[in-house]
């Protein structure tokens, strides 16, 4: 099996070691931020130490059984062949997620686009294909903020999506993305063209180094919640409004009940928009020095979605497409997702 040569077994363990070395340290806890991602770190190094041997063990005993030539084991080793050929395959994508946030949680924002209540019903279709494909991937999710549209769908809301590799599998879906349909809120029933945009940024912790935010930097607004949400949510001023002075930063959380909690997630927006914030400008002062064209528009659509006249979803980056348009809206974007990550 090659694949032990694509992902280095010895290098896992020896980057453990290294880090298990710092948690031994006495004065560790003197930075608690510091001492947590440690800690953090060693945890994720063991739980891919682990999976990988695991895996390699339970190839290596199917293999034993296949050499043995027991016809009575022939039906059972080809599901154990099949289910190996899946984990590895899962295994070889999880390997092309390397970036410093790929394996931690994301925020996903989608904001309706240009085309009134098509676009804001657009929206909606995407969150609930987001939800669905959490979903499939075993993810948590929480609606931090939500938005709701003047007659249907939505103008804009925040997902939490928590579990591991959750920014590295949806980072693949920031951009615009496009519809084609007949259009439900047109008498003429005419086709339009509907546009969402797609922000996915990392849900970096509290003690996250490279964010600091100082009290004096913001200023924080409450008011009364607008749209559903309950009777308390209307008679209680529970919604957040932060603004990060320095970036002009407008962040808001209204869903929840508790004004405390709308802080907290308001907060937690906050730091991944000013993480982002620096990754851009690191990328656009690395991009000036090799010379490189920096393009500033909004950006043209990455993937489009056409109901009519014909069914195909299509991605303008990779060229991957399907027909099958329903799954894809029912969260079956694996195919897409896995496309993009191989061809970057």
């Amino acid at each position: 099996m090659t694949l032990w040569s694509i992902f280095d077994l010895v290098k896992i363990e020896s980057e453990l070691c290294n880090y298990q070395k710092k948690s031994e340290a006495p004065d560790l806890w003197n930075d608690r931020d510091q001492a947590q991602q440690i800690m953090k770190k060693m945890a994720d190094l063991q739980e891919d130490l682990d999976g990988w041997r695991t895996l390699q063990k339970r190839a290596g005993d199917t293999q034993e059984l296949v050499e043995i030539g027991d016809e009575s084991l022939r039906s059972e080793l080809e599901r154990e062949v099949i289910y190996l050929e899946q984990v590895i395959a899962q295994k070889e994508i999880n390997v092309l997620l390397s970036g410093p946030y790929d394996k931690t949680n994301a925020l996903l924002t989608v904001n309706a686009g240009a085309g009134g209540t098509d676009s804001q019903d657009w929206a909606a279709m995407l969150e609930r294909m987001y939800l669905r494909y959490a979903e499939r991937m075993g993810y948590a999710t929480e609606i931090l903020d939500f938005s709701e549209g003047e007659e249907a769908g939505i103008k804009s809301v925040t997902i939490a999506i928590n579990g591991r590799y959750a920014y590295g599998y949806l980072l693949p879906e920031k951009g615009v993305h496009r519809l084609v349909r007949l259009s439900p809120f047109d008498s003429a029933h005419r086709r339009h063209t509907s546009f969402a945009q797609v922000e996915v940024l990392p849900d970096v912790g509290e003690g996250d180094p490279t964010v600091k935010i100082s009290p004096d930097d913001l200023r924080i607004d409450i008011f009364r919640s607008s749209g559903a949400g309950g009777q308390n949510v209307q008679k209680n001023a529970t919604a957040i409004r932060i603004t990060h002075i320095p970036t002009g930063l407008v962040v808001t959380c209204q869903n929840e009940r508790s004004q405390i909690q709308n802080r907290e997630n308001a907060m937690r927006v906050l730091r991944s928009r000013l993480l982002e914030i620096q990754r851009q400008n690191q990328e656009t002062q690395l991009a000036e020095l090799r010379g490189e064209f920096i393009k500033t528009e909004w950006g043209s659509q990455i993937r489009s979605y056409v109901l009519h006249p014909y069914q195909m979803v299509k991605d303008h980056r990779t060229n991957y497409e399907t027909g099958n348009t329903q799954s894809v809206l029912d969260g079956n974007i694996e195919g897409f997702v896995e496309a993009y990550l191989k061809s970057r």
